[in-house]
């Protein structure tokens, strides 16, 4: 598929410093379709920025969809990491007549580049996206895992129409359903009704309170690690420190978290696509929120930059293996710590007649807090609600 039919050329005339780049910024680093250049060869390309300037689905938050360029502006002006990875921007899907030719555009090429072991990063827009993102593995024929980090759960109610406030339920209904597991990083209670919370209990999805991430950031890690995809909504933000979202609250998660969140999802080597929503430039003072999405996105290609690729997957001879029996030996728990990156994993016991399709999720990321609480016979929550899904 030539997916340079869905992307319009950036224009960088506007841009900071657009003709002055030092040699080791990122602007200077970059592939850009540019006005003037071609559209860039995706030869050994391993990471590709997609800008999406729709937000007719955005709910009280319209602009957010110029926010692309001003994302980029503040990106481009940023120092290349201690290591190089070869990146390309592909500039802006055009806006479809309809909003599910924006859809259609926007999962057919992340679809492309997935199967070519291209990273997409996408730029909005309004989150709403995500449900194309999410689209764009049917193809695939696996089922994935997609953590959001926001502080809502984006339901919506019954019967509205696909909106950046209920896509999820849209996922979930979605049909052939190839989700296996959905989970909220940083919600914050008095946005979210109790019966939302019992549906995310009731289908065994994971979901993290704001406080609790704040208190243990590292636990964050493995939740980040077990992700196809990953949908960042600048809501999540506190307003000091994100401005630009006119759905922004006073509390939120201070942007050097943020950033600490995104690298873990660099890091990941299951990961592979992620997308950034909501900024919207007309609230955004002084583009304070460009800048902070700019270095977030610098710290997801930090991050990807130090990938292990220590997966224990097939291979787990670089593994130390543990075996942990608790609960007088009802229940046997076996732990692979990486020697290479001192992350862990735990295995799940794979039910007999379960579906092929489902056998790359009895590997569960978990943390050595997890291996010690087995330790103290006690079960793991992330083990045991892995155990109920699969079971």
């Amino acid at each position: 598929m030539d997916i340079e039919i869905y992307f319009k050329p950036i224009d960088t005339g506007n841009f900071d410093k657009a003709d002055d780049y030092l040699p080791s910024q990122l602007g200077n680093i970059i592939s850009v379709y540019g006005p003037d250049g071609a559209f860039p060869d995706l030869d050994k390309v391993q990471l590709a920025i997609i800008g999406v300037n729709e937000d007719r689905n955005a709910v009280d938050n319209k602009g957010c969809a110029e926010a692309p360029d001003y994302v980029r502006n503040k990106l481009y002006q940023l120092f290349q990491g201690t290591k190089k990875t070869k990146i390309a921007d592909l500039g802006n899907i055009a806006n479809g007549d309809a909003i599910k030719d924006t859809y259609f555009a926007l999962s057919s090429v992340i679809g492309e580049l997935v199967k070519k072991n291209i990273v997409p990063i996408i730029i909005g827009g309004s989150q709403d996206l995500t449900y194309a993102n999410y689209c764009a593995y049917q193809d695939l024929e696996q089922t994935i895992n997609m953590v959001v980090v926001g502080p809502t759960f984006d339901l919506g109610e019954a019967g509205h129409d696909l909106s950046s406030q209920s896509y999820l339920s849209k996922i979930i209904l979605h049909q052939p359903n190839f989700l296996y597991n959905y989970s909220n990083i940083g919600y914050q209670s008095y946005f979210v009704d109790q019966n939302a919370l019992e549906l995310m209990n009731k289908l065994y999805f994971d979901v993290y309170r704001l406080g609790f991430v704040q208190h243990n950031i590292q636990e964050v890690e493995p939740i980040v690690r077990n992700a196809d995809l990953l949908s960042f909504d600048m809501g999540a933000i506190r307003q000091s420190d994100a401005p630009g979202n006119k759905n922004t609250s006073p509390n939120g998660f201070y942007g050097e978290e943020a950033c600490q969140i995104v690298r873990y999802a660099g890091l990941s080597d299951k990961l592979t696509s992620i997308g950034f929503y909501e900024l919207n430039p007309e609230f955004d003072n002084f583009h304070q929120t460009s800048h902070l999405v700019a270095q977030m996105i610098w710290y997801f290609i930090d991050g990807f930059n130090h990938r292990k690729k220590d997966y224990p997957v097939g291979d787990k001879s670089k593994c130390t293996k543990y075996h942990v029996a608790i609960q007088d030996n009802k229940h046997e728990i076996v732990f692979y710590k990486s020697r290479k990156s001192d992350r862990w994993w735990m295995s799940i016991p794979y039910p007999e007649g379960m579906e092929l399709k489902f056998k790359r999720h009895h590997l569960v990321p978990c943390s050595y807090g997890d291996y010690e609480k087995a330790c103290k016979d006690d079960l793991p929550e992330r083990w045991l609600l892995a155990y109920q899904k699969l079971t």
